[in-house]
């Protein structure tokens, strides 16, 4: 089954279409070295299967609200999911996609300050270009032992040994090394992208 293949949920179909207007990439392809993408479908499972057992969530970057959706789409009716956009545009306009529902709220602003006051949380997913260990470290904190962190634009190791290699990825798998978690680098279906995931277990 390719990413393409993968049923999407109405929600992550609007901000499919939300992230079109904007001019948001779809694709890392669209997005170029220099440009977040939105949330891929094959990101965007993983994300949901992660969330139909969690209670509370952590987005970090909502870009165009795709990742949000595939979560919040899977999130149990008494969870709360909280995402975090620094661009006030972006977060204005995605922020209608959510209104009615109670569980999800979109906060414009620094993402590592606003989640800081709002834990413990069973998943967070780090989308907003976290870049040194502190900062890691510090969401790290922010999860209930058990508690997952995701990150994902990472190019499994078979890909980058045919390219460039690319700093911000190896300081990603890095982070992941941390010995507060037991992590993972799940790669898609692809072949050409990847995701780290890591559960707290101190």
């Amino acid at each position: 089954m390719t990413n393409d293949a993968i049923d999407r949920p109405d929600l992550v179909l609007a901000a499919e279409r939300l992230a079109r207007e904007l001019g948001f990439p779809l694709t890392r392809e669209e997005a170029g070295p220099d440009r977040p993408s939105a949330c891929m479908p094959g990101v965007g499972r993983f994300l949901a299967m992660l969330a139909a057992g969690a209670s509370s969530i952590g987005e970090l970057g909502t870009g165009s609200g795709v990742g949000t959706a595939w979560m919040a789409s899977a999130l149990p009716p008494d969870g709360r999911l909280v995402t975090v956009e620094i661009d006030a545009r972006q977060a204005e306009a995605v922020r209608p996609l959510f209104a009615a529902d109670h569980r999800v709220e979109v906060i414009t602003g620094d993402a590592r300050a606003e989640v800081a006051g709002r834990g413990p949380f069973d998943l967070l997913f780090a989308d907003s270009g976290i870049r040194d260990h502190e900062a890691f470290d510090r969401l790290v904190d922010l999860l209930k032992v058990g508690g997952r962190i995701v990150m994902d634009d990472v190019t499994p190791a078979a890909a980058r040994a045919q390219a460039a290699p690319q700093q911000a990825q190896d300081l990603k798998r890095s982070f992941f090394a941390s010995p507060r978690l037991v992590s993972t680098e799940v790669v898609l279906t692809d072949l050409a992208n990847s995701l780290l995931v890591g559960t707290r277990i101190s």
